[in-house]
């Protein structure tokens, strides 16, 4: 009911226009009128509304936006890496925002100072070397470090030691994710697309030794301050393995397996007194996948080790899955 009463305040605010707009072309007609004339009072109060609108209202808006939409801003990061994702995040967020609080101001009042004048004319400066050479090389100067500073950071984060983490496929399909993990051996069983089939939803090889104490799960429990080694497989289109509390986003590439490891450094419990009963940490797909892409979703716990231990324990290997089914 209130998208169709919003449809209709839409059109009507249209019909209104468009009147509005008819009206003045008959009152031009009666007056003898070109209404489609600019004169200097059109111009000056284009130029008044500009510095208005876009140098007033506007920055004033993107000052309210950061004043009482900024609680909805992510809270700080819950693994070990996330903090120099953060840190990264609020460098380049604070370069971007002292350019834009400079340039925006200026921009409106060169747009009211430079307005139209009947008896202006234009000042034709076609080129100039001296500030092409200044607005190449300022902003070269500015990205080359940022730009060097992001690999560095991703560097560092995707290059961490994985050799004692707890290995888990999240394998990606429309529109659903399921968890695998690896096991007491903490390796893998091998897996083929051209497997899938029944109750074997994953295409897991069977006669592979490595996946006889595989287990499979719709979520994902891990340990706090223990390393996790996510290997993330896709089934049919690219999607897109999004932790944002954990600042760990990674593609899911049909036909290929990709990976992120990390240490998540607080538990759901934790988060949920800081933040409040209904959180959870969740897995999002973040690319348009499909129709039904909002559906791709899973809840990720992350516990102490004797909670850990319980849920494993009540969870069935792969072999015992498939055998009694």
């Amino acid at each position: 009911m209130m998208s169709i009463l919003v449809g209709l305040i839409i059109l009507l605010s249209v019909i209104v226009l468009v009147q509005i707009l008819r009206v003045n072309e008959l009152v031009s007609e009666v007056k003898d009128q070109d209404a489609n004339e600019i004169t200097d009072k059109d111009n000056n109060i284009q130029g008044i509304l500009t510095f208005a609108v876009f140098g007033v209202l506007f920055l004033g808006f993107v000052l309210w936006q950061f004043k009482y939409w900024g609680v909805h801003i992510l809270p700080p990061a819950s693994s070990l890496h996330g903090a120099t994702i953060d840190t990264l995040m609020n460098f380049t967020m604070g370069v971007i925002l002292f350019v834009f609080f400079l340039t925006q101001p200026i921009l409106a009042w060169f747009a009211y100072k430079y307005r139209g004048r009947k008896n202006t004319v234009a000042y034709f400066y076609p080129h100039n070397n001296k500030l092409e050479v200044i607005w190449t090389v300022v902003p070269t100067l500015v990205l080359t470090p940022l730009i060097i500073y992001g690999l560095n950071v991703w560097n560092d984060i995707t290059g961490v030691d994985t050799t004692n983490s707890k290995i888990i496929e999240l394998y990606a399909k429309q529109f659903n994710w399921t968890a695998r993990y690896a096991g007491d051996d903490n390796t893998l069983g091998q897996a083929n697309y051209k497997l899938v089939e029944g109750l074997n939803v994953l295409g897991v090889d069977m006669d592979d030794d490595s996946a006889q104490d595989d287990i499979v799960t719709r979520e994902v429990h891990l340990v706090v301050n223990e390393p996790v080694l996510l290997k993330m497989r896709s089934q049919d289109v690219i999607h897109s393995a999004f932790l944002p509390h954990f600042r760990v986003q990674m593609n899911c590439v049909p036909g290929m397996t990709t990976q992120f490891g990390f240490t998540p450094t607080q538990t759901t419990a934790e988060m949920k007194e800081q933040e409040g009963e209904d959180f959870e940490f969740v897995l999002l797909c973040n690319k348009i996948c499909g129709a039904a892409h909002y559906n791709m979703k899973m809840k990720f716990i992350v516990e102490t080790q004797e909670e850990y231990n319980a849920w494993m324990a009540s969870q069935e290997t792969l072999k015992n899955t498939l055998t009694l089914n």
